[in-house]
């Protein structure tokens, strides 16, 4: 049996600095929280576990926070303008460890937002990289995640429209839906926000399957 390597094998670059950052808190000696798993790795989670690195998973895990002490890591998915909101409320310290490439999503989804558009987002609805991009947006923001998305999507009347992506999304299903959308003939802008990890990983993975 023949193994290939993939030449983009491991952690990206937005979830290794994430990791990282974790990893440099510790020395801080406070204590740790992460806005969820800091990354799907067991292997990881159960080792930051093992020094006292505690996940906090919902929104109310957050206002339960005793008032100004230890730190939150905003993993590398990001999260919504509100969870901020949160952090800001309970005094305590936060280290942003947002993916950048995910951080100009938000800012692209905000600016959008902020102009009077509707946004799409282009990925999975559960995905807490989406959840967290869907809280910069208004209440013209919504996810698509497929053709039947797609076909029942209508632009409010008015409206212009802006076209994101997640950045671990399919670049070929990115483009079918993008075509879809466009066929409708909105006043829209597509922005190809796929991450070129991601991109140069689908591409690898295709060639080693041929």
């Amino acid at each position: 049996m023949e193994v290939r390597l993939a030449d983009c094998a491991g952690f990206c670059f937005g979830v290794k600095r994430a990791v990282d950052t974790v990893y440099e808190q510790l020395k801080s000696g406070k204590t740790i929280y992460t806005y969820g798993p800091i990354i799907h790795n067991e292997e990881v989670v159960r080792d930051l576990e093992e020094k006292d690195v505690q996940v906090l998973d919902t929104e109310e895990d957050l206002e339960n926070l005793p008032e100004g002490q230890g730190t939150v890591i905003i993993r590398s998915h990001g999260v919504s303008r509100h969870v901020y909101d949160i952090l800001n409320s309970r005094g305590v310290n936060v280290v942003d460890a947002t993916c950048p490439f995910v951080k100009k999503i938000h800012k692209i989804v905000d600016e959008h937002s902020r102009a009077g558009e509707a946004v799409i987002i282009i990925g999975s609805p559960v995905h807490p990289e989406v959840e967290g991009i869907r809280g910069w947006g208004n209440g013209d923001t919504v996810v698509v995640e497929n053709e039947a998305d797609a076909e029942d999507y209508n632009l409010p009347e008015g409206k212009k429209l802006c076209i994101v992506s997640q950045t671990t999304f399919n670049y070929n299903k990115f483009q079918e839906l993008v075509e879809k959308i466009s066929k409708k003939g909105y006043d829209s802008s597509v922005l190809n926000t796929i991450c070129n990890a991601t991109q140069e990983r689908q591409v690898e993975a295709a060639r080693i399957a041929s």
